[in-house]
């Protein structure tokens, strides 16, 4: 009997330590969307924020910028891909440009946000390949970048 009772209490670790590593793989793995916000003119009507958004995405999905981006960044070794095109085509899937709000002390401010979808575990590769893409729009937008983001 004693030794049914020790089998059954080895199985039942083992299925709960399965259970907890099964946990701890599907948290890792849930979508992390990562993006930064720009403030933009408060005075602008929604269709013209929801404009700019759409000319900035049709501007930062070009391949060029995407190559560049993804040279930069390493994202071809980051996410084991064939070459840098394989990885600006996947960062051209995973980037997002949308109007947005920030709320602030001051109330709600519109912003646009610049942005990558990406997993928990991504996280830090995320946060860099935005920080990354709002150095270019940026540029697209002629716009000096403050210190923080420049560095």
């Amino acid at each position: 009997m004693q030794r049914w009772i020790a089998i059954g209490l080895g199985a039942m670790v083992v299925l709960l330590g399965g259970a907890f590593f099964a946990f701890k793989a599907y948290k890792q793995n849930r979508p992390s969307p990562i993006w930064v916000p720009l403030s933009i003119n408060s005075e602008l009507s929604i269709e013209k924020q929801e404009e700019i958004a759409r000319e900035l995405t049709v501007k930062m999905s070009d391949p060029k910028v995407l190559a560049v981006v993804s040279q930069d960044l390493s994202l071809a070794k980051e996410w084991d891909l064939a070459n840098d095109e394989a990885a600006a085509d996947e960062l051209g899937r995973r980037m997002f440009i949308r109007a947005g709000e920030l709320e602030t002390a001051l109330g709600r401010t519109p912003t646009i946000d610049v942005g990558v979808e990406g997993k928990v575990k991504e996280r830090k590769l995320s946060e860099k390949i935005a920080m990354r893409l709002v150095k270019d729009v940026f540029k697209i937008l002629g716009v000096d970048a403050p210190p923080k983001v420049a560095d």
